[in-house]
């Protein structure tokens, strides 16, 4: 019951209200209006923004123990309220108030991301029993049960395979980029995508053993570790009440005037020092906002500075988390990579694989002539065949090809493209293997020169991933990342956050996915990519880039570095204020109202030092949201010496011949910006 009282007065609109009792009064005393004490305006701010202080301060002195700074300004209020100061009760009330409300609204998290994990858990599932299919809620199904995955569902419990294959999208719970195929025997994981393929399974773990239900637990474990966030003053209070109540006494026995011990419990009011942390990282979550950074957590913008270890998830942060063709291989002399893309991309025309998905795309982005497969056929989990002008294509995995009978000799270059990270697909043209395509997820193009800069501020970068360690090394070694661990489940992510911050590190951790959320919760400061990022990633993390703009990782810190020396500075300023004002009211210069007066202009002080702090430039490579982009692309064809050049609204092919005839197909894009251009390698 005290605690909804006290929120509801501590509320914005019970502040307002509050406020405009004390400009009355304010004015009441400009003008000369002389209202008996009970009458006082100022009583309205008193009861509004008093009372709950005072159950506050209470409420933390009994019940926990705590000595808070909200304990001084309710002994200065009773105090001031005792020698018929309403006026100078008021003030400090209402500017506690003000403080508190301005902290809770910089230090307020999100709690919406739990839920929306909790939603990802499929609610029916279909068994199969003796021949007969048959939905049923998720609760019903036990251990040992056959149950039966369509295309485009998610698999409901964790199980095993024993009939039909498919490839699996299990980016929620390892944050692969691509797609893992799975046969009988493989192990699939409750809340992951069947992207093509009916498969059935026997139910291995249900409920809270299942590896969704264990991430939501991890989620939930993270935020639960989160300790409350004490105000500065809120530290210092310990020593601040015993001293400003000797000095108090102290000046009322020394010159036997109460209104001086008051006065300096007035002054001594610790508001400035409560209102210098809020209302620098309100101006500083302002100037985020400017560039597309959202900042949820006052404390996370606070511990950034001191930050010494940036922990980086690969897919959708380092890279866009989107496949697309990276190599496109000719193994024959008489076939130019154009008409191989044009091969694959007609077999692959109608299936509904990411990969077969992403060559499509690829092709008609080129403007190359796709023909109308004919003979379609896909085999979930291994690839297709179809016929077209060239005659029978196979396009898919080297076992798939081996069961048709076709000579697979490409392990060299099949082991290049794994080694790259890349997936690949075997391309064979009437029992012939005529090539191969690859595919990758692409790195973003500031991520290098990101690293970089964050090096040069002395700051450890470690990569955390679900994918295979050969994917993230190649990968680590393209950006500058020095540490790399791979095939990390969720709680193999947190083990490992958790081991960082055990050897004393401040780790901030960067991610996207479902699979990163529990990491996010766990880590000092944790930053999602905002438009790419999964709802959960994105709640579950502290900042939020909204444009997907990892190269504002190092201004980020700059922000927080300079945050933090605006909060010293302002500390510093309301001590100095406030100690002047202690010597003034014992000399007996100030009374309880211009105590008041003064100890408000310390606060305003305050207040105004912090707002500089948003229109502060940190960062030349730094450009506001409303940075318009322009992409231009080039074809650029080499073949046997010949060299041409054409400019056009799609991406440049260039296909290189190498030494041994083997035809290569890369691809590059031009990004230009207002302030610069710049050549990307994808």
């Amino acid at each position: 019951m005290i605690d909804e009282i006290t929120n509801f007065l501590f509320g914005l609109k019970m502040t307002i209200i509050s406020g405009i009792f004390l400009l009355i009064s304010i004015i009441f005393m400009i003008l000369g209006i002389n209202t008996p004490i009970y009458l006082n305006p100022a009583w309205g701010t008193v009861i509004i923004s008093g009372i709950p202080m005072l159950l506050l301060a209470m409420t933390r002195l009994i019940r926990e123990k705590w000595i808070s700074s909200a304990l001084l300004i309710a002994i200065a209020m009773v105090a001031s309220l005792l020698i018929g100061e309403v006026f100078a009760a008021g003030e400090v009330a209402w500017i506690m108030a003000l403080g508190a409300l301005l902290e809770d609204w910089t230090v307020e998290r999100a709690k919406k991301g739990l839920k929306n994990l909790i939603n990802l858990t499929p609610q029916t599932g279909r068994r199969i029993t003796n021949g007969i299919e048959k939905v049923i809620p998720v609760d019903e199904i036990k251990i040992g049960d056959i149950l039966r995955i369509l295309p485009g569902e998610s698999v409901p419990v964790d199980g095993e395979i024993i009939n039909g294959t498919s490839s699996l999208d299990q980016s929620i719970m390892t944050g692969e980029s691509l797609p893992i195929d799975k046969e009988v025997g493989d192990e699939v994981f409750c809340g992951t995508m069947n992207l093509y393929g009916a498969i059935d399974i026997k139910a291995t773990s249900l409920g809270e053993n299942s590896s969704l239900q264990k991430l939501i637990d991890l989620v939930k474990a993270a935020d639960e570790k989160q300790a409350p966030t004490q105000r500065i003053a809120d530290k210092w209070a310990t020593w601040l009440v015993p001293v400003a109540l000797a000095i108090a006494i102290a000046a009322w026995l020394v010159t036997g005037n109460i209104e001086r011990g008051v006065t300096v419990l007035v002054v001594f009011c610790p508001c400035a020092l409560i209102l210098a942390t809020p209302t620098a990282i309100m101006a500083a979550i302002g100037q985020a906002t400017k560039y597309g950074v959202l900042i949820k957590s006052g404390e996370a913008l606070e511990t950034l500075g001191g930050l010494n270890t940036l922990v980086f998830d690969k897919t959708g942060t380092l890279t866009y988390g989107n496949l697309e063709v990276s190599d496109i291989i000719s193994l024959r002399d008489d076939l130019p990579s154009e008409d191989l893309l044009k091969i694959v991309a007609s077999c692959e025309k109608l299936s509904e694989h990411p990969l077969a998905k992403a060559i499509v795309k690829y092709a008609k982005e080129a403007e190359i002539d796709i023909e109308e497969p004919q003979e379609f056929k896909m085999y979930p989990g291994k690839g297709v065949t179809s016929t077209n002008s060239y005659g029978k294509i196979y396009a898919g995995n080297s076992k798939f090809l081996s069961e048709h009978n076709i000579n697979v000799d490409v392990n060299c270059q099949l082991d290049k493209l794994k080694h790259e990270g890349k997936a690949s697909i075997i391309v064979a043209l009437n029992d012939e293997v005529i090539g191969l395509i690859g595919l990758s997820d692409m790195i973003r193009e500031d991520s290098k020169d990101m690293i970089e800069r964050l090096h040069e501020l002395g700051t450890e970068t470690i990569l955390l991933t679900g994918d295979n360690s050969e994917t993230a090394n190649y990968f680590a070694n393209q950006v500058g990342i020095g540490k790399v661990f791979g095939n990390l489940l969720p709680e193999e992510k947190l083990s490992w956050i958790e081991k960082l911050k055990n050897e004393g590190k401040k780790v901030c951790m960067i991610g996207d996915g479902v699979n990163d959320a529990p990491a996010l919760k766990t880590a000092d400061v944790s930053v999602a990519m905002g438009s790419v990022g999964s709802d959960v990633a994105i709640e579950a993390a502290d900042i939020t880039l909204l444009g997907d703009d990892i190269g504002k990782i190092p201004y980020l810190k700059k922000l927080s570095n300079s945050t933090l020396f605006t909060i010293k500075l302002n500390i510093a300023m309301s001590m100095a204020i406030n100690a002047a004002a202690i010597i003034c009211s014992v000399l007996g210069l100030l009374n309880p109202v211009t105590g008041a007066i003064v100890h408000n202009a310390g606060s305003c002080l305050v207040v105004l030092n912090a707002a500089l702090l948003y229109d502060r430039h940190f960062d030349d490579s730094i450009k506001k949201i409303d940075t318009e982009y322009t992409e231009h692309s080039h074809y650029h064809f080499h073949n046997d010496g010949e060299h041409t050049h054409s400019h056009e609204n799609v991406k440049i092919i260039d296909e290189i011949v190498t030494d041994n005839g083997i035809k290569h197909m890369h691809t590059h894009k031009h990004s230009i910006t207002r302030q610069s251009c710049e050549l990307h390698h994808n």
